[in-house]
C-alpha cells in the first residue's frame, strides 16, 4: 500500500516540476514570433528604399550618360586608333596603303575633239572635251595614304597624264581624334560644294562630268586651303562645312597676293525611308575674286585675242541624291536618282587686247556681267547583278551675259567675241557597263553633245576601269 501512495507522489512531483518548462517554452515561441514579424517588416521597408535609390541613380544616370556619351565615344575611338598604330610595328610600321587606277578609252566622234568648247559661256580652261579618237590612255591615278599618328591622316594622290608628266590631284592632311563630330582637313583637296565635286573619275557613273560643271567649275573644283567639317550627333545625317582656299581655280584666278582668295559653304541632309531606301540633299554656295583671268579667242577677222576678267565669281547650287535597293541589298538590283542645280554669276571688267593678233583694236576695257544657270539629272538602273544601265541629260542656259565692251560700242562687235556667243548647250547620254568584281569595269557610251554652236557631236566610247592595291569605301 505504501508503494502505491509513493508511486502517486512521485509522478505528482514530476507533473509539478514540468509545470515552468512549459511555461517558458511558450514564451519563447512568443519572442520568436515577434523577432520574426520585425525581421520581415525591416526586410520589406529595405526592399522599397532600395527600389527608390535605385530609380534615382537611374534617372541621374541617363543625364550623365547623354553628357559623357560624345566623350566616351571619342576616347574609345581614340584608344582604337592608338591601339591599331602600335600594333603597327616592324619594319612595316610606316608603310601606307598604295593604290594605282588604270583607265582607257576607244573613242568615235563625229565632230574633232581638238576643237571642243561650250560656246555661250566664259572658257574655264579645264574643259575636259572627248578623249582623243581611236585607242587612248586615260588618266592614271596613284594614291598613297596612311594614318599619321592618332591624331591625324596623310592622302596623296598624283594623276598620270596620258601625254606625260605628274600633277598633284589631291594632297592633304586629316584631323582624326576632333570631339564634337568636328574634321579639320588642310592641303589640296576636291572641294566639298555639290555632289558630284569630291568624287573621283574612277567612281563617276559617266566617263565624263556634266556639262554644269565643266563650264562652271573647270570640270572639277580643287581647293588649296583648309576645310572644317562638323557631322551633328544624330540619327538624321546632317553635315555642314566651310573651306578658305587660294581660289586660285577657276572660277577664280591666281591673283598673287596675300589672304584668303576663294570661300566656300555647305550643308547637307540625308536618312533613310524604310529598309529599302536612302536619300541625302544639299546646298552650297562658293564666291571668288578674279584678277586678270585671261582666256583665249579670235576676233572677226580670225586674228588672236586675249580677253581678261576682274572682279568677282558667286556660285550657288542645289543637289539631290535617291537610293533604292530592295531591303538594303544592292547587290541584285539597285537604282539611283541623281540631280544639281548650279547658278553662276560673274560681274567685273573685261579687258579685249588683240595686240598680239590683227590689232585692230589693241586694248580695250568695258563693264561684263553673266548670270547663267546649268543643270543635269540622271538615273542609274542595276537590272542584274553586276549590269547597270544609265542616262543623263545636261542643260545650260545662256540667260544673262552682258559685254559692255559691245554695248557701248567701243570697237569690238560680238562676232569679235565667238566663244561667248548666244547658245544654251545641252547633251543626252546612253551608259551600258559591266563589273566583274568592285575593281574591273567596262563600259560602253553614247551621247549625243550640242556643246558647239550650230554642231552636234556624237560620240562612241568603250572604257575600261581597274583598281589595283587598297581600296577604300566610296562616298554615298
Amino acid at each position: 500500500m505504501f508503494r502505491k501512495y509513493s508511486f502517486a507522489i512521485a509522478v505528482a512531483l514530476i507533473f509539478i516540476g514540468a509545470l515552468p518548462a512549459r511555461a517558458q517554452d511558450a514564451e519563447l515561441a512568443k519572442i520568436r514570433e515577434e523577432i520574426r514579424q520585425m525581421k520581415d517588416a525591416y526586410e520589406k521597408r529595405i526592399q522599397q528604399l532600395e527600389k527608390r535609390l535605385s530609380e534615382a541613380e537611374a534617372k541621374a544616370g541617363k543625364a550623365e550618360t547623354a553628357a559623357g556619351k560624345a566623350e566616351q565615344t571619342a576616347a574609345s575611338a581614340e584608344a582604337a586608333t592608338a591601339a591599331a598604330a602600335s600594333a603597327r610595328g616592324g619594319e612595316n610600321a610606316f608603310n601606307p596603303a598604295v593604290s594605282l587606277i588604270l583607265q582607257g578609252t576607244y573613242a568615235n566622234t563625229s565632230q574633232n575633239p581638238n576643237t571642243y568648247q561650250i560656246t555661250g559661256f566664259v572658257p574655264s580652261g579645264g574643259e575636259v572635251g572627248p578623249p582623243k579618237r581611236s585607242f587612248g590612255l586615260g588618266e592614271t591615278e596613284l594614291t598613297l595614304a596612311a594614318n599619321i599618328d592618332p591624331y591625324f591622316r596623310g592622302i596623296a594622290i598624283a594623276s598620270l597624264a596620258p601625254e606625260g608628266g605628274i600633277s598633284v590631284e589631291e594632297a592633304y592632311f586629316q584631323t582624326l581624334a576632333l570631339s564634337r563630330g568636328f574634321t579639320l582637313k588642310g592641303g589640296r583637296f576636291f572641294s566639298g560644294l555639290g555632289y558630284l565635286n569630291e568624287q573621283h573619275q574612277h567612281t563617276w557613273d559617266f566617263q565624263d562630268t556634266p556639262l554644269v560643271y565643266k563650264a562652271f567649275l573647270g570640270n572639277q573644283l580643287k581647293q588649296d586651303g583648309l576645310q572644317l567639317k562638323w557631322v551633328a550627333p544624330t540619327d538624321l545625317f546632317m553635315e555642314v562645312g566651310a573651306e578658305a582656299s587660294a581660289g586660285d581655280q577657276f572660277p577664280g584666278s591666281d591673283r598673287n597676293k596675300n589672304g584668303i582668295g576663294g570661300s566656300a559653304v555647305f550643308a547637307n541632309l540625308g536618312g533613310d525611308i524604310g529598309a529599302s531606301t536612302a536619300w541625302r540633299t544639299g546646298v552650297s554656295y562658293l564666291k571668288m575674286s578674279p584678277n586678270g583671268r585671261s582666256y583665249q579667242d579670235t576676233d572677226s577677222l580670225g586674228g588672236a585675242v586675249t580677253n581678261s576678267f576682274t572682279g568677282t565669281a558667286k556660285m550657288w547650287g542645289v543637289n539631290g541624291v535617291l537610293k533604292w535597293a530592295p531591303n538594303g541589298n544592292s547587290t541584285y538590283y539597285n537604282f539611283k536618282l541623281q540631280g544639281e542645280y548650279f547658278r553662276l554669276k560673274q560681274n567685273g571688267i573685261l579687258n579685249y587686247n588683240d595686240a598680239a593678233g590683227s590689232a585692230v583694236f589693241g586694248s580695250v576695257n568695258g563693264y561684263f556681267q553673266t548670270d547663267q544657270p546649268g543643270w543635269y539629272v540622271q538615273g542609274v538602273w542595276q537590272f542584274y547583278p553586276r549590269w547597270r544601265v544609265a542616262y543623263r541629260y545636261d542643260s545650260l542656259s545662256y540667260s544673262t551675259l552682258s559685254n559692255g565692251i559691245v554695248n557701248n560700242g567701243l570697237g569690238p562687235t560680238a562676232a569679235d567675241f565667238p566663244v561667248l556667243a548666244s547658245h544654251s548647250p545641252t547633251r543626252n547620254t546612253l551608259m551600258l557597263d559591266w563589273s566583274a568584281t568592285e575593281f574591273s569595269r567596262l563600259r560602253l557610251q553614247f551621247a549625243s553633245d550640242k556643246s558647239r554652236l550650230g554642231l552636234t557631236d556624237n560620240q562612241v566610247f568603250v572604257q575600261y576601269i581597274y583598281s589595283l592595291g587598297a581600296h577604300g569605301a566610296h562616298k554615298f
